[in-house]
């Protein structure tokens, strides 16, 4: 099953990252196109991809379109063996990012794009109870996921052994004494965030090294798992880069 890629930053960004892409529909308009839309037909071309100029009642049959609908190959996972070569590649210590059971698309693309911003090596999903990468996901990352590594893994607890045994420590995000700003984190590292509506489930958060918590002065007392996502991370960048 092909993925629908809305909206022109996700559209470009495939083009750039080299994805397979089988056609490209764009809105008719009476006149000249420019910004996004010209690269993208550029790109188009030189790839030799097809477009179609469609006009709005049928562009507007697909939601968020943005004048810009691509038809792409099924999104390709990664392995964890590829993330810990990136990071060997790139001569840094692996930082990954493993969601236990996200179940919001949007929370899903919204943290691609951030740990792709701050230089992540990956993100760990598992195949049950939670979203996988769709056209939702694609659109929400505005082209991140086109760069971010994706592993889809059976068990959350025996990938955390098989994280260990390669030597990273594993970080839960969850309410404890440990505050995230108190924390060691430059070293070789996987952060774990709990879904929505449940947080980190008991398993999951036995087999990790610290509990980690962001400070609360509020009346709410948690974040959304993406906005949590992102303090941690740049948490880790703050660390690592001073």
């Amino acid at each position: 099953m092909a993925d629908l890629l809305l909206g022109k930053n996700a559209v470009l960004e495939a083009l750039k990252s080299g994805r397979n892409i089988d056609k490209i529909n764009i809105q008719k308009t009476d006149g000249q196109y420019s910004g996004p839309v010209r690269q993208i037909i550029a790109k188009a071309k030189e790839k030799k991809i097809p477009i179609y100029y469609s006009d709005k009642a049928f562009m507007d049959k697909t939601p968020h379109h943005q004048g810009v609908i691509a038809v792409a190959s099924d999104y390709e996972y990664a392995s964890i063996g590829d993330m810990l070569a990136l990071a060997a590649e790139r001569d840094e210590k692996p930082l990954l990012v493993i969601l236990d059971g996200i179940e919001d698309p949007h929370n899903l693309g919204a943290i691609m794009r951030t740990a792709e911003c701050a230089g992540a090596h990956g993100i760990i999903i598992p195949k049950r109870h939670s979203v996988s990468v769709n056209e939702t996901v694609l659109k929400t990352s505005a082209g991140a996921a086109e760069y971010m590594l994706c592993a889809r893994v059976t068990n959350i607890s025996k990938t955390i052994d098989e994280l260990k045994e390669a030597g990273l420590w594993i970080y839960a995000c969850d309410m404890g004494d440990g505050l995230i700003y108190d924390q060691d984190m430059t070293g070789p590292m996987a952060i774990v965030v709990g879904s929505e509506g449940f947080g980190i489930s008991r398993l999951v958060k036995e087999k990790c090294d610290f509990v980690v918590s962001i400070p609360m002065s509020g009346n709410i007392n948690s974040l959304n798992a993406s906005n949590a996502a992102a303090v941690l991370l740049y948490e880790v960048v703050r660390q690592r880069r001073k």
